[in-house]
């Protein structure tokens, strides 16, 4: 009876093992051509990484891939979709294919997602990958432009803006809140005062972060950037180092103008240990966690917090059993300083140790959507070399989007799949009330939050005000750049803008924009 009982628990470790998602080959790619019709397209991009992570796999993974998920592209938008293309370059005929939307928390869902597979028996060996080309793209467009005669000049494009997912036309648009770099410094500036933080002290943290991520990517060789940036450079105004919006320059915000491509190989721990894989060079999936915030920016119910964010930090420690000791290395998402500020602070990780692995979208490199996949590839190399549980937490959007997973040395104990990773219920819970928005409002108000928009010769474009009504009402203003007592009130650090009472006044014509006087 012993030696039966000792088999049928032989047989249910084996059957197990067949459920269990482990990262078993990661694979990175820079593309620096001198000539940009030299370059790789982002479809090639893809492909590359994948290749190197067959062969850091051990090889001949690729020929048996039944899933391939692709992080969605901007830099070349005439090739989407480009799953297909993809397939096509690897020589593959994946049962299941999908290509997301380009945002940052994709990489990390697509992890999950492939672990959910695995632990379903619906799939074996799942490829992901990601890449974009914009650096490559503005370059070929360069070219173009100076062989084009005058009368054929083509007109500029902006793959950031114009990218087909971006809302060009509409009230908050209308003030300035485009893309990304628009809206992230309404979470930095009300954030910063809610923290008690003068603007000099906010500032500062921001500068230890990021001097810290340019250490890490100095160190990192898949980093776009390898150069030791510190503190005091990256937050002052220099030549090159322009406003963008403020409280941030350059050296604060997402480098997107970079040619990277990164890709991972998920299989089971069964099929692993068939094709010899050895057992130091398989890191185990643990759980995840995922919750959203409202679309539109103006659907927030704060810009001091993100519940998405909170709720998948802290659901993703709960799911996988561990605490911030447990945690050898992290990746806190850094498209724009508040964000690692805000998920540091719920995570408990303290401001002088590293919140990446790969050195932040700033160095390590901001290929829009696919940042995470890097990330994932840095996180699996660190862990090999050393042991030990990592945590990524990816964002996507505008504080969007946010997926949070684990992943180890060794098995996270009470971790299954499939698992149900969305936890926007309980992200729902947490948040509070959403002020009603009033686009006509005149009279007293006060500001919610704010910020400055620069031209890239550094001079002011326009100021940005989120304000309440005495109702309680959201509104929005804008400051001209021609009032430059007004700009210099919400950008001197001589007092805190936040919670100061001003006006909002209106032109009588119907496309006039709400002005912002400060009281």
């Amino acid at each position: 009876m012993a030696k039966q009982a000792l088999k049928m628990e032989r047989r249910r470790m084996a059957a197990n093992e067949e459920r269990i998602p482990v990262i078993i080959g990661v694979g990175q790619v820079n593309d620096r051509p001198a000539d940009p019709r030299e370059g790789l397209d982002p479809p090639g991009l893809m492909a590359e990484a994948l290749r190197r992570a067959d062969a850091d796999a051990g090889g001949g993974w690729l020929a048996d891939c039944d899933s391939l998920g692709i992080v969605g592209q901007i830099a070349w938008p005439h090739l989407n979709p480009v799953a297909a293309k993809v397939s096509d370059l690897l020589g593959i005929t994946p049962a299941h294919v999908d290509e997301t939307s380009p945002h940052g928390d994709n990489p990390i869902r697509l992890l999950n997602e492939a672990a959910n597979r695995i632990g379903a028996g619906e799939a074996t060996i799942c490829a992901i990958t990601g890449g974009e080309a914009l650096r490559t793209a503005g370059g070929l467009a360069k070219l173009k432009a100076a062989e084009a005669k005058p009368d054929e000049k083509p007109k500029q494009h902006n793959a950031l803006r114009d990218a087909s997912h971006r809302v060009r036309v509409g009230y908050a648009q209308s003030y300035g809140l485009v893309v990304p770099v628009d809206v992230y410094p309404l979470y930095e500036n009300a954030f910063r005062a809610a923290q008690g933080q003068s603007l000099a002290e906010g500032q500062a943290e921001s500068g230890a972060i990021w001097a810290r991520f340019s250490q890490v990517a100095a160190e990192t060789p898949a980093a776009w950037i390898h150069e030791v940036r510190s503190a005091q450079e990256i937050i002052e105004v220099t030549t090159d180092n322009r406003p963008i919006a403020f409280p941030y320059t350059k050296l604060q915000v997402a480098n997107s103008s970079v040619n990277q491509g990164a890709g991972f190989i998920v299989t089971s721990l069964a099929e692993a240990r068939r094709r010899k894989v050895p057992e130091d060079h398989l890191i185990y999936v643990g759980a995840g966690a995922s919750a959203f915030e409202p679309d539109s920016i103006l659907a927030r119910d704060s810009y001091t917090h993100s519940a998405g964010m909170e709720t998948s930090i802290r659901k993703a420690m709960e799911f996988n059993n561990l605490t911030v000791n447990d945690l050898d290395h992290v990746e806190l998402y850094s498209c724009f300083p508040c964000v690692p500020k805000l998920a540091r602070r719920t995570l408990g990780w303290p401001v002088d140790k590293p919140m990446t692995v790969f050195g932040g979208l700033t160095f390590g490199g901001g290929p829009i959507g696919n940042y995470m996949s890097h990330v994932v590839a840095c996180m699996v190399d660190k862990l090999r070399d050393g042991g030990g549980t990592g945590l990524m937490f990816a964002n996507g959007g505008y504080a969007t989007h946010s997926h949070t997973i684990a992943v180890s040395t060794q098995p996270i104990a009470g971790v299954s799949f499939p698992q149900d990773f969305d936890v926007n219920a309980a992200a729902d819970a947490a948040r509070g009330d959403v002020p009603t928005l009033d686009k006509d409002y005149v009279g007293p108000a006060t500001i919610e939050t704010y910020t400055v928009h620069y031209k890239r010769d550094g001079s002011p474009r326009m100021g940005t005000v989120v304000a309440r009504t005495p109702s309680g009402a959201r509104t929005l203003a804008m400051v001209p750049a021609e009032d430059e007592a007004g700009i210099a009130a919400l950008t001197d650090g001589s007092t805190e803008p936040v919670g100061r009472g001003g006006t909002i006044t209106r032109g009588n014509g119907e496309d006039d924009l709400a002005i912002w006087f400060m009281g």
